[in-house]
């Protein structure tokens, strides 16, 4: 298999396409009615956004009580959703920030969804610590908090603070380098709008028009962008992990938790990036854009993170039995074949097992397979974070405060809806922005050496041109 830094040689754009045709084809679908298949999905989403709102004020109004918590697992679907929704968070900075630094010109297909799926999961996110405080109102306490008696300054000992900061950082950064991605499609948005709609996407675009200066200050910004994004990828989650392993609860105190979460975020991320673009790609008729090539190259990443995944998985097992700390070896040993195996033999199923399949190259180029399996790893990391907070809480040192615990309504109802507030983002975004990035289509079409074939460009085009010749 090849790294996953040289996957791809070649520039992936199929079909003998003019720059006309590439405007044509990814700009289309933001101008056009949206098609039935847009409707129903935008209509399904919506209605669990407000499943969402509901579940959320039931809790506010009623409390934590509603949820099925009690004094030995504190923490349960909430921040086991906390931490896979900033899982998946993590693939769109990857394909964007790391691949854009090794110049990987297969990013091109997939970077712009990528990074939309970046800000919306870490928005989903977001959601789940503040919901769980409970006194949601209180949530300000979490920043420098100044009043007369001087600042209330927060612990910062404490990793749930680190979260906060790590957070906040890196949703600014992400959303910095997606919007500086969007603004020359915005403009050639632009240029083919009329009255109103033109004058949002005018504004949207910061008045952007292709001169050789703002190429230049694009691509610097860009690049700084990505450097900056680069160290986020890893500390990220490797502060979300700390949540865990600064405990000295036995099966969270590992040292091991930092780059097993790093890379079981990437593992999720780029399958959640997969389910996206497979459906968008059939939706909008992307299939000269979202190629077979990246479909194959991101099946490759999958099986990479997915074995450390296993490997880190092993090594946690190994290791408890290395210790020979009684608790540590009792902790996996509840999660294998304690009242929770169902999910811990899910989790294994899912992220360590099913991946291998991805070692015969047909299997990865098959795309109902790859969607597949795509919702499946999403599902098995979903489990990982469960049985990583769950059963290591529900037995703990004493056997008299031992628990179960299963979610209520009103907990279910929140993480669907979530789902709904994602997707419903989401759609959105396909429906005023390219879902590809075109004027880094065309920088790839120049760099395979096809040369310009239209004859007869309209005006609207000549704008696009311009970008791309100073690019």
């Amino acid at each position: 298999m090849s790294s996953p830094v040289s996957l791809i040689r070649e520039p992936l754009i199929t079909g003998n396409k003019t720059y006309h045709q590439i405007t044509e084809d990814l700009i289309s679908p933001t101008e056009k009615t949206p098609p039935r298949s847009w409707i129903f999905g935008f209509m399904v989403a919506v209605f669990f956004l407000a499943v969402f709102v509901f579940c959320v004020g039931w809790t506010i109004y009623h409390g934590i009580g509603t949820w099925n918590l009690n004094r030995t697992i504190g923490w349960g679907w909430d921040i086991t959703n906390f931490v896979w929704w900033v899982g998946i968070g993590h693939a769109g900075t990857l394909i964007s920030a790391i691949l854009l630094i090794f110049r990987q010109k297969w990013r091109t297909g997939v970077n712009r969804a990528a990074e939309a799926m970046t800000i919306f999961a870490v928005i989903c996110a977001g959601q789940f610590p503040i919901i769980h405080m409970g006194r949601v109102w209180l949530a300000i306490f979490i920043f420098p908090y100044p009043n007369t008696r001087g600042p209330l300054w927060p612990n910062f000992n404490s990793p749930l603070m680190w979260d906060v900061f790590a957070i906040s950082t890196y949703f600014t950064v992400s959303l910095l380098f997606w919007y500086t991605g969007l603004v020359p499609d915005f403009a050639t948005v632009r240029d083919r709008a009329k009255g109103f709609r033109k004058k949002v996407y005018n504004y949207l675009s910061f008045g952007w028009t292709g001169s050789a200066k703002h190429w230049q200050r694009f691509e610097s910004l860009s690049l700084v962008l990505a450097g900056l994004s680069t160290p986020l990828v890893l500390s990220v989650h490797t502060i979300v992990s700390f949540d865990f392993a600064t405990s000295v609860i036995p099966g969270w105190h590992t040292t091991i938790f930092p780059p097993y979460f790093v890379a079981g975020a990437i593992f999720s991320g780029f399958a959640m990036v997969l389910t996206l673009m497979l459906v968008t790609r059939k939706l909008f008729k992307l299939e000269d854009y979202i190629t077979i090539e990246h479909i194959e190259s991101m099946n490759k990443v999958i099986l990479l993170t997915g074995t450390i995944v296993g490997v880190a998985y092993l090594t946690e097992l190994f290791i408890a039995w290395y210790s020979g700390y009684v608790y540590e070896q009792f902790a996996f040993f509840n999660r294998a074949l304690g009242p929770y195996w169902w999910s811990y033999f899910g989790m294994m199923f899912c992220n360590v097992v099913s991946p291998q399949l991805f070692w015969k190259k047909s299997w990865r180029r098959n795309i109902w397979l790859t969607f597949f399996l795509s919702i499946l790893i999403n599902i098995g990391m979903w489990f990982e974070r469960f049985v990583i907070i769950a059963t290591t809480l529900a037995r703990d040192y004493l056997p008299s405060s031992w628990s179960y615990y299963s979610p209520s309504w009103v907990e279910i109802g929140i993480f669907l809806g979530s789902l709904g507030l994602f997707f419903t983002c989401y759609l959105i975004f396909s429906r005023v922005a390219p879902v590809v990035a075109v004027a880094e289509v065309k920088a790839i079409l120049k760099s395979s050496g096809n040369q310009y074939k239209g004859q007869s460009q309209h005006h609207d085009d000549h704008h696009e041109e311009v970008h791309h010749d100073h690019h």
